[in-house]
């Protein structure tokens, strides 16, 4: 199946400063994102996450190489509403993608701008504000609204655009952890009830955790790529590039290190537990 986005060899330098060359944030990327899959891309600041992000939806167009989206090039300028409509973006800061001041109009301002129907616009909007647990603020004003809150909202203008990708950039960083919660829920859903593909940009590895796939990024290069139990089984690889692992990846690790048989393959609390208590069982330890 053609993937619903492919980057080929893609390099990005932002200009420098007074004469300074300019600096290299991608270097050579390539990567295919499947139609329907949830992957997340972690890296730390500064190591082209954000950059590749903005490729997905012709925000950056590539200096060297080729963003595909759908089969259009995002250099081609006559494509860039269709590749919009395709690939839709979340951001850091929901203020600054909030344009309504009640919370149902900006969910509707995306549709009614793409000149969708007002009946179909209705549905959509309620679908989206339901799917992302909104539907009774509707009438609230945005500004009243909590950060998660604000983000889902700025999820479900997103979903009510129906695009067949959406790309979120660290929609979480800003938010405390009861919101972040909030909002991993309603992006879960994009890809179980509408069938949405979904990049999720983030640098907390128990987010990255629940997606399909890993994508690591360092220095404008793909460090690893894989599933979660995969990518994250490398915890020195990822220490030595600055990032963390989810927590029960750390402790398996550490009790590993110290000479207990525990699988390399943990990334959840659940997997953790069942692991220590089957290591007391066969050691006969009553706990």
């Amino acid at each position: 199946m053609e993937p619903i986005i492919r980057a080929d060899h893609v390099t990005f330098a932002y200009p420098g400063y007074d004469d300074q060359p300019p600096r290299p944030v991608l270097r050579g990327v390539s990567l295919e994102i499947q139609r329907g899959s949830m992957v997340a891309v972690l890296g730390h600041n500064g190591s082209g996450k954000s950059t590749l992000a903005k490729q997905f939806n012709a925000i950056l167009l590539p200096q060297e190489g080729d963003v595909l989206v759908e089969g259009m090039n995002t250099k081609e300028e006559d494509r860039i509403y269709d590749i919009r409509q395709t690939v839709g973006m979340v951001f850091q800061n929901p203020d600054n993608q909030i344009v309504a001041t009640i919370v149902e109009e900006d969910v509707a301002f995306a549709p009614e701008n793409l000149g969708v129907p007002p009946e179909e616009i209705r549905r959509r909007v309620d679908d989206a504000l339901k799917a992302v647990h909104m539907y009774d603020y509707r009438r609230h004003a945005p500004h009243q609204l909590s950060g998660g809150q604000k983000q889902r909202v700025a999820i479900a203008g997103i979903i009510a655009m129906r695009p067949d990708c959406i790309v979120l950039d660290e929609p979480t960083a800003m938010l405390d952890p009861h919101g972040r919660r909030q909002v991993m829920k309603a992006v879960k859903a994009l890809g179980e009830q509408f069938g949405i593909t979904v990049v999720l940009i983030t640098h907390y590895m128990d987010e990255a955790a629940q997606c399909d796939r890993v994508v690591v990024i360092d220095d404008g290069r793909i460090l690893l790529d894989g599933a979660p139990k995969e990518v994250f089984s490398h915890v020195q690889v990822l220490k030595d590039v600055g990032l963390d692992v989810p927590q029960a990846t750390q402790l398996a690790f550490e009790l590993r290190k110290a000479g207990y048989n525990i699988p390399q393959d943990i990334i959840s609390e659940d997997e953790c537990v069942a692991a220590i208590e089957k290591l007391l069982e066969e050691n006969h330890v009553h706990h």
